[in-house]
């Protein structure tokens, strides 16, 4: 039996592990003094409750690798083969660390996702249409479809990326002085600004039209991402022509790992491109 076991930074929370079938690592999520277990004891609502009462930036550390070892043996043991599909190598140490851990192994397969959020939903989702056959099958259908996947989101302050070295100081003054939102997405498993839009209207009609323009496939739908507040979101999936509105399969109010480097309010769309 395949076990597909990812972080936190997937997105996926913990009352949605049932419906994507995976066990999920939680993120360390540092505020002020205390440190909380990435939707585990720490939910959004209360996130952005003790984000409205501190100056400090969150930060986040590594899932707990114990944990990933005791869960990876308990399946192993019974037989199963296990998949990790992590966050990005480029936006985390947890692949490098999971790689170190099971190196010899061969039950365990530590998988890059290049991505995070929604787009590793869709690698879960396309892992498991191909559970029956051989782990380098899975890898590989992984790898063709990562290409594919857009992730591309409008941070409606952009003081957050900047504090957590997702986005360079020039960049950040850019957007801040000049009202420029840049679209903000992730190529080569790295965050990039794809484009630049100068204020929030012409922003939302750029995520609105993106399906279209990079032909969005039916097969796999569209996941609405946001956070904390729906508004922006509400707003882009209205702009947006009614055939790809029906595509939508998922509204994700992004968990506090990704949240605390997105700040409030952010909106975007994660989809995959047709062939």
């Amino acid at each position: 039996m395949l076990r597909i076991i990812v972080d936190s930074g997937s997105s996926i929370k913990q009352e949605e592990k049932d419906r994507y079938q995976v066990d999920i690592l939680p993120i360390h999520v540092q505020m002020g003094e205390e440190s909380f277990l990435d939707g585990v004891d720490l939910d959004i609502n209360e996130f952005y409750e003790r984000l409205g009462r501190t100056k400090e930036f969150p930060k986040t550390s590594l899932p707990s690798l114990e944990d990933a070892q005791n869960l990876a043996e308990h399946y192993t043991k019974a037989g199963d083969d296990v998949l990790f599909i992590t966050i990005s190598s480029e936006i985390s140490g947890t692949y490098q660390a999971l790689r170190m851990l099971f190196a010899e192994n061969p039950k365990v397969t530590v998988f890059d996702s290049r991505l995070a959020v929604g787009g590793i939903r869709f690698l879960v989702e396309e892992a498991r249409r191909y559970e029956q056959e051989p782990m380098e099958v899975i890898v590989d259908k992984l790898n063709r479809l990562i290409p594919r996947i857009v992730v591309a989101a409008i941070p409606e302050t952009l003081d957050y990326l900047l504090a957590g070295g997702r986005l360079s100081r020039a960049e950040w003054m850019v957007g801040t002085l000049l009202a420029i939102k840049p679209v903000v997405g992730i190529q080569d498993g790295k965050v990039s600004v794809l484009a630049k839009k100068r204020g929030l209207k012409q922003s939302k009609n750029y995520i609105a039209d993106l399906v279209k323009t990079e032909q969005c496939d039916p097969a796999y739908g569209i996941v609405a991402s946001y956070t904390y507040d729906k508004k922006n979101i509400d707003e882009v999936v209205a702009m947006t022509a009614p055939e790809y509105r029906e595509m939508i399969t998922a509204y994700d109010n992004l968990i506090p790992s990704i949240a605390c480097h997105w700040g409030p309010n952010a909106f975007g769309y994660i989809f995959v491109k047709s062939i």
